[in-house]
């Protein structure tokens, strides 16, 4: 087996295996770093092992035998000394609500979603250890240095240690106090997923697979909840258009590019019957809502039949429950449509002076593509320009250095 296929084999298992591996060393060792350690050290000796004696027909177990062994001579030699340390809290004897799910992953999330942490630390400690996404890879969706996010990272999860936050789902009682943090976590790894920040690839498929079965198990816990069946929704629904978002060459195709047809109409309807009873709950939430504008856009047969105005009504109720930059930026979007490039374009400005929008390629190249559409061709191609600067991934690079090269020839 050549060196090459070997490597290819070890990050993809990295990509699609990590968090299981981690997580089922973490309940091992109820250390993270050690657990860490030991599912790093399970990689290495995957590239070294697997040339000789084959890629195995199931990766992540051979990875979680390695790294759970290893964790075990480790904690064999140092049982004296770790009695002495701080650990996760096993609680392993009490059992919980996630019994029967059986996903240490669940329980992972959780952990790193502890109310004692800080919103920032819950999110970048899960990015970290769940997603298994690098310190630098963390650190440039926070826009920080390296140093910075991992010094964050270390005091996150020394917080765990000393405060023996227990490595389980918690209680029904204390559900709710961590719930809303869980579902920003799922939603970012989802979203991290659905446009990777860096690679060849458009999607990580890995990370949007690991986010729906996360938000599936969480409506299994918590039926009722109208928040998590509002998330399960939009996932579905987004989900739904992934075949169709880059063509067989692996061009980036818009939305008004897609192939309707071929978009998943199982996830759909599955998708669409959540949002439904989400919305009979209770009064909308941040993800009902983002859930309700996906599922115009998945009621439409073709895009010259989107109901923009539906869409921009919807951004105005979501602008009410999340205030965020980025959802201006979207209602702008959705504006132009409505109203014609002009007007998204006057939406747009109040956005160019954000200092959170500052680093945001997205706002640069939606006013690229308004300045396009409106044939200001000069302010275009700068904006084009802005938006390559702050892009990493490929395949966004590619779709705009076409487009800049479009309004370069006029």
């Amino acid at each position: 087996m050549a060196n090459r296929t070997v490597g290819e084999a070890v990050a993809e298992a990295h990509r699609t295996e990590w968090a299981r591996v981690f997580a089922t060393t973490a309940q091992l060792t109820r250390d993270l770093d050690l657990a860490e350690e030991c599912a790093q050290e399970a990689y290495a000796q995957a590239l070294l092992t697997w040339p000789e004696t084959g890629i195995p027909d199931r990766p992540g177990a051979w990875l979680t035998t390695i790294a759970r062994n290893r964790a075990r001579d480790v904690l064999r030699r140092e049982s004296n000394f770790r009695r002495a340390m701080p650990l996760l809290a096993a609680d392993e004897r009490v059992p919980g609500p996630e019994d029967g799910l059986d996903d240490d992953r669940l329980r992972l999330i959780f952990t790193c979603c502890h109310p004692a942490l800080g919103r920032d630390a819950q999110v970048a400690l899960t990015l970290r250890l769940v997603c298994g996404l690098s310190t630098a890879e963390v650190a440039r969706a926070y826009v920080v240095q390296e140093a910075t996010m991992a010094a964050r990272i270390t005091r996150a999860k020394k917080k765990i240690a000393t405060a023996r936050i227990p490595y389980r789902v918690p209680a029904p009682d204390q559900l709710g106090e961590r719930v809303s943090a869980v579902l920003e976590v799922v939603h970012l790894i989802f979203t991290t997923g659905h446009t990777a920040p860096t690679g060849a690839q458009l999607i990580r498929r890995d990370l949007t697979g690991s986010a729906i079965r996360l938000a599936r198990m969480l409506h299994l816990l918590m039926p009722n909840e109208a928040e998590i069946t509002g998330l399960l929704a939009l996932l579905l629904l987004v989900e739904a258009r992934a075949d169709t978002r880059t063509s067989e060459s692996g061009r980036l195709l818009l939305l008004s590019e897609q192939d309707r047809s071929r978009w998943d109409s199982q996830l759909i309807s599955e998708g669409t019957a959540l949002l439904t009873d989400a919305l009979r709950r209770r009064a909308p939430t941040r993800y009902a809502v983002e859930a309700a504008i996906a599922a115009v856009h998945a009621e439409a047969r073709s895009w010259e039949e989107t109901d923009w105005t539906e869409i921009v009504s919807l951004y105005g109720v979501l602008l009410q429950l999340w205030p965020s930059p980025v959802v201006k930026l979207n209602r702008a979007v959705a504006i132009s449509f409505r109203d014609g490039p002009a007007a998204g374009l006057d939406a747009l400005a109040p956005l160019l002076a954000d200092p959170a929008l500052a680093t945001y390629g997205y706002l640069s190249a939606v006013r690229a593509d308004l300045l396009r559409r409106l044939h200001r061709w000069a302010e275009a191609a700068g904006a084009y320009e802005e938006a390559l600067a702050l892009t990493d991934n490929e395949v966004e690079r590619a779709f705009l250095i076409e487009r800049l090269r479009e309004v370069q020839a006029r």
